[in-house]
């Protein structure tokens, strides 16, 4: 189990981000990420390229709303504050949103004992519900949650909203659920268009690709499917298979083992979720074929970063699971003190068009950058 009460200081978070991204953001008035539009393509029968990296987040938006929540909240009491972060695995990637929402809370002047981090050990929605369990005997206001299954979440978030419970999605969105009106993260179907593009730009417009992913209902992971595929349009490129490991490392592995020794025209493999590219990358390893088959990876894992470095994985799209935590916190503090329908007036300027979506951001990280993502890592104080 993960589970912290302890506050961490990290020095000039939103500034260092800011300074280190906004050279390569470009926004709309409401947060868009114009730089990722799914309307670019590349010709279908180019030859293979060197993936050039863009990390790009929508920091800049998001420090202006969080200046105007915390100004919003400015001389009110957060004593009834009680805030946690839940999230779907204890992977590396959400060690970043750990660090964020433990400063969120720190800058709000929140109480180290009410604010409470959450990861499920081996990603069992049993461990999932029965912390939300012990956070509902504790008094907790609000939540921010990844979802293992969102559909039977549904039920869970219901009451939970008919208590007075504010319930916040943050990494997959929960559609259809009392939590689907704000969601704080990447927006899915633009990350799997950017990984798909890479894909398109590293086979050269042609091939056959199998996608692996821990749950095949997540919001997150059908949205990034369906942009990764919408990328692949007009080329020579197939999806030869999808599947499913069940948030299980060891077992993404095996399932590449099995595709690349039954499916030697494999020559792209996309692991949708964190733990997905590094095991995706031993199996290639392991088969001998880092030459000839080309790996996509989400998220940030450490051992990604170390195959990005090495070669073995292409390009990794990568989101900021710390602002996740960070504007977070500030949300579900508003949500407890100023209530639903004034945060919404003040978040309503930097969603996206759909109306829900508040972006933490989406970019690429390649060899060619790694060092001054690892850099901006560090900065954060994420090891």
């Amino acid at each position: 189990m993960i589970r912290t009460r302890r506050a961490r200081t990290v020095a000039a978070a939103t500034a260092v981000l800011i300074s280190l991204t906004a050279a390569g953001c470009s926004k709309n008035a409401g947060g868009s990420d114009s730089s990722n539009s799914a309307g670019s393509s590349a010709g279908s029968s180019a030859a293979p390229v060197a993936l050039a990296g863009s990390v790009t987040f929508n920091q800049t938006n998001l420090a202006k709303l969080d200046a105007a929540l915390k100004s919003a909240l400015a001389g009110k009491d957060l004593s009834k504050v009680d805030i946690a972060m839940v999230v779907n695995v204890a992977a590396d990637y959400w060690k970043a949103g750990q660090v964020g929402f433990l400063k969120g809370c720190s800058d709000l002047g929140i109480a180290k004992s009410k604010c409470t981090y959450f990861a499920p050990p081996n990603g069992k929605l049993t461990e999932q519900n029965s912390e939300l369990e012990t956070l509902r005997s504790q008094g907790v206001t609000g939540y921010s949650i990844s979802a293992i299954d969102p559909t039977s979440a549904a039920g869970t978030i219901h009451s939970d909203v008919q208590k007075g419970i504010n319930v916040l999605a943050i990494d997959s969105p929960l559609p259809g659920t009392d939590a689907a009106s704000l969601y704080l993260g990447t927006p899915n179907y633009t990350a799997g268009f950017q990984a798909g593009t890479a894909m398109k730009q590293v086979l050269g417009g042609k091939g056959k690709v199998a996608i692996l992913v821990g749950s095949l209902t997540a919001s997150n992971a059908t949205q990034r499917i369906a942009g990764f595929e919408a990328a692949l349009k007009g080329t020579k490129i197939t999806v030869a298979q999808k599947v499913n490991d069940n948030l299980q490392a060891s077992t993404a592995t095996s399932d590449a083992e099995t595709i690349l020794a039954n499916n030697p025209d494999v020559n792209g493999l996309y692991g949708v979720f964190s733990y997905d590219g590094p095991a995706l990358a031993q199996a290639v390893t392991s088969a001998g074929r880092t030459s000839s088959v080309h790996i996509v990876s989400d998220d940030s894992d450490a051992q990604t970063l170390k195959f990005i470095q090495s070669g073995v994985i292409s390009g990794t799209v990568v989101q900021m699971p710390y602002q996740q935590g960070y504007t977070g916190a500030y949300l579900l503090a508003a949500e407890k003190v100023l209530g639903k329908a004034k945060t919404m007036e003040i978040v309503k300027p930097y969603l996206e068009k759909d109306g829900s979506t508040l972006s933490s951001g989406v970019g690429l990280v390649t060899k060619s950058d790694l060092s001054a993502y690892q850099s901006l890592q560090s900065k954060l104080g994420i090891g």
